[in-house]
């Protein structure tokens, strides 16, 4: 049995000092809604809760779907780094970016220089740094990158042509290898998405069209900041499509609360079953306990 766990939108607060010429971009805007909204509901000893009873399970291998961040600032990419290390080492974990990783265009270059660790594996093309994989056991774990500078009030993504046709050849190879392929993707790759136009996955027709026609067994997402199981065609039926909340939203803060996810994946006579097991608060109180376990293959 492989186990693998799933967290996203850490959000890491960042206390220390910002100067002006940091936020004369699109930064100001994320820093106000971070003073003014988002601030007083994302909570570190939520997160630290949370994390802790994560090291409790046994797993072997930690997905993060981006947001670990939120001004793409270079302090909170090195303090990103601090805290991955604190978590897992960089063989055990791996990391896509969200859109607050790549706030602004800068993010790029520092996310490759702080998190580059975190993001390293096997390519289709060497050229490109997205979609890598990496196989745990009999598992596949496949990246993709989604985040993109956008202008002011806007936090969609995008998923190109170039990823589409990499992701292609990723997904045949790691079927022909007989693996559990599990994409990884920040945005959420459906129609159902508040304000599409400004908060959603662009050209994602390209992504169902990869996966309609080569398939995979299970979909992770972040981004929306709440527990979502939804579900995308595939070539031989509806493939698990499982979005969750922010891994530092605390229990009373009105929104969905922090969540982990367990996915315990067993292979039988050359088929797989993967079961999620769903661990986080509830909507008060401060326990951190099992909600819910569902059959997904």
């Amino acid at each position: 049995m492989t186990t693998i766990a799933h967290i996203s939108d850490v959000h890491l607060p960042y206390h220390e000092k910002i100067t002006l010429p940091q936020l004369l971009n699109k930064r100001i805007t994320g820093y106000l809604n971070w003073k003014l909204n988002r601030g007083h509901a994302i909570e570190n000893t939520a997160l630290k809760s949370l994390m802790a009873h994560l090291k409790t399970q046994q797993y072997d291998h930690l997905a993060i779907t981006g947001d670990l961040i939120n001004l793409s600032l270079e302090q909170e990419f090195a303090l990103g780094q601090q805290w991955l290390k604190t978590i897992e080492p960089p063989n055990r974990a791996m990391l896509i970016p969200g859109n607050h990783d790549i706030y602004v265009p800068s993010g790029k270059s520092y996310m490759s220089h702080y998190w580059h660790e975190y993001m390293e594996g096997e390519r289709a093309d060497e050229r490109h740094p997205f979609p890598f994989w990496r196989q745990v056991n009999d598992v596949a774990l496949i990246g993709c990158n989604s985040a993109i500078a956008t202008p002011p009030f806007f936090a969609n993504g995008t998923f190109s042509r170039q990823q589409e046709k990499l992701l292609e050849k990723l997904l045949i190879k790691t079927k022909e290898m007989g693996l559990f392929r599990i994409v990884m993707i920040h945005h959420p790759p459906h129609d159902d998405v508040m304000n599409i136009w400004r908060r959603g996955l662009t050209n994602r027709h390209r992504f169902k069209r990869v996966i309609k026609k080569h398939g995979a067994d299970l979909i992770l997402h972040g981004h929306l900041h709440k527990s979502e199981i939804k579900s995308l065609p595939g070539p031989e039926g509806e493939i698990p499509l499982i979005g969750i909340a922010s891994a530092s939203m605390g229990p009373n803060a009105g929104q969905p609360p922090a969540r982990y996810n367990l996915y315990k994946i067993e292979k039988l006579n050359e088929k797989f079953s993967c079961t999620l097991h769903e661990y986080g608060y509830h909507r008060f109180g401060d326990q951190i306990e099992k909600r819910s376990e569902l059959v997904l293959v």
